[in-house]
């Protein structure tokens, strides 16, 4: 695996989330009036600019686990995992500015579960209320996972890997599903195609996977998810596109911007400016257009005032196996 894949999706990561947080909740009428086009600072949560939130935050959680020895071929080790958020909660571990902030709901909760000694496959809440985004936001990672990088991956075994990482915050399957669809994506991207392309062949994919899947919990969760599996996403209207914390919203709206722009700052200066949770939907697109476009696509004055940008290319080093 080549670091450059690693950095990319990180630092775009970071500074897709970097852009969403001091806009994060207003609705998309004031981006039209005032629409962001760089890294500000303060507003919602009254940071500098370049700092990022928990989307990043748990994010390099997930990293830091994987990058251990064995991390990226056998199970994770998911009591890692859980201690590093643990730590982000309490601690503030893996923090842009020491300081945790903007912690949702279920992951919450989870996290609680955690500490009580709940297992960490049974931690996430899982009835269909429990469906925000918060496990989509940090399962990048996983698609360097040796399931997600064969030539032929084998899907069952990927879903399964998908759902034991998710369900630590996040148990309801349309969310597994959710972050199998973006894994599928950004596989596509980390294999060198083109947005268009990565997007394509995701949905071949996931549909003949989907047909072996008969009433069984991805089945029975797709119809939330049509415009991905039945191709009318890169088609619709702005208006058509929801930008709140459910799951379902993000992920499409991430793609969709991906699909509809052609560098890494306009998809995600167009999902930031979506309103809403800006930070989760510029970051779950800023992976994307990083995998795409790549380190160097990245405007350079964003990298260079991103917090703690040291900190994540180091962390990105040794997901890419530098270290081992």
């Amino acid at each position: 695996m080549k670091t450059t894949a690693t950095r990319a999706a990180l630092l775009g990561l970071a500074v897709g989330d970097a852009l969403g947080v001091p806009v994060e909740f207003i609705d998309r009428e004031a981006r039209r009036r005032d629409p962001v086009t760089g890294l500000r600072g303060y507003g919602t949560h009254h940071q500098p600019p370049g700092t990022w939130s928990d989307d990043s935050s748990l994010t390099f959680c997930l990293a830091e686990t994987l990058a251990r020895p064995g991390g990226l071929t056998g199970l994770p080790d998911l009591v890692d995992f859980s201690r590093r958020a643990i730590n982000w909660l309490d601690q503030a571990y893996w923090t842009a500015t020491a300081e945790t902030f903007d912690v949702g709901g279920a992951t919450r909760t989870a996290i609680q579960r955690l500490q009580a000694g709940v297992s960490p496959t049974k931690a996430g809440p899982r009835s269909e209320l429990d469906n925000g985004n918060g496990a989509l936001m940090r399962i990048l990672p996983l698609v360097f996972h040796a399931t997600w990088q064969a030539e032929k991956p084998d899907l069952p075994a990927a879903w399964a890997l998908t759902e034991a990482v998710a369900s630590v915050t996040h148990g309801h399957p349309r969310s597994t599903l959710g972050c199998f669809l973006y894994l599928l994506v950004a596989r596509g991207l980390l294999l060198g195609k083109a947005p268009a392309e990565a997007y394509a062949q995701a949905r071949e994919m996931a549909n003949h996977w989907l047909h072996t899947q008969a009433k069984g919990p991805a089945f029975m969760e797709w119809p939330h998810y049509a415009a991905f599996f039945e191709g009318s996403l890169p088609g619709l209207a702005e208006a058509e596109i929801q930008s709140s914390g459910y799951v379902v919203h993000t992920l499409h709206a991430a793609l969709w911007c991906l699909l509809r722009h052609d560098t890494y700052a306009a998809t995600v200066l167009a999902a930031v400016n979506l309103g809403k949770d800006t930070d989760t939907t510029g970051a779950v697109a800023g992976c994307l257009a990083g995998l795409a476009y790549g380190e160097a696509g990245i405007p350079a004055e964003w990298l260079a005032a991103l917090a703690r940008r040291a900190d994540i290319e180091d962390l990105a080093a040794r997901l890419g196996g530098r270290d081992k």
